[in-house]
């Protein structure tokens, strides 16, 4: 999770494939006029974000019923939001991509062909509720590295829970 330019998509790719996981984008479940929407600069709110999120929980339902493992790369600016996609934290890690406004402005200045606009990343900043409980990682680190983190740091979690909770 975290705002437009973090890294998301690439980072989640990466994950999925060194995991053998599948991979989910949110961007993909966007309708057609909240696309539209953000294309012309203007941000979303919570009623357009409702069908989206609805959306969203639909595919982590289907993962979790059909017992698959998946990434899904989510901006989840809100606690609400992630609240609302996250029921079960024993099936969930949040990864929280952070970064400064400036290397994200930045990177969203130089990305081609995406809806998101540079110029709409300050009410991303605006609405952000960093998460509390979540694997934090600097987003200014190359994929490498974040994903080796994201790994390593889930590896331990994943055996401090299976020694404290032995199955």
């Amino acid at each position: 999770m975290g705002v437009s330019g973090a890294g998301k998509s690439t980072i989640g790719k990466l994950l999925a494939k060194s995991l053998d996981w599948h991979f989910f984008d949110a961007d993909s479940f966007h309708s057609q006029a909240n696309i539209k929407k953000m294309s012309n600069g203007i941000p979303l709110n919570d009623a357009d974000r409702i069908p989206w999120l609805e959306k969203i929980l639909n595919a982590i339902d289907q993962c979790l019923g059909e017992n698959k493992n998946a990434v899904l790369a989510c901006s989840a600016l809100k606690q609400t939001y992630r609240d609302y996609l996250v029921r079960n934290t024993k099936d969930f890690k949040i990864v929280y991509l952070e970064g400064s406004f400036n290397l994200l402005v930045q990177r969203l200045t130089t990305r081609k062909n995406h809806f998101m606009k540079p110029e709409m990343l300050q009410s991303q900043f605006d609405i952000l509720e960093e998460p509390k409980q979540a694997i934090i990682v600097d987003a200014a680190k190359s994929p490498e590295e974040i994903v080796n983190l994201i790994c390593k740091t889930y590896k331990d979690i994943t055996a401090l829970g299976s020694k404290s909770n032995p199955r």
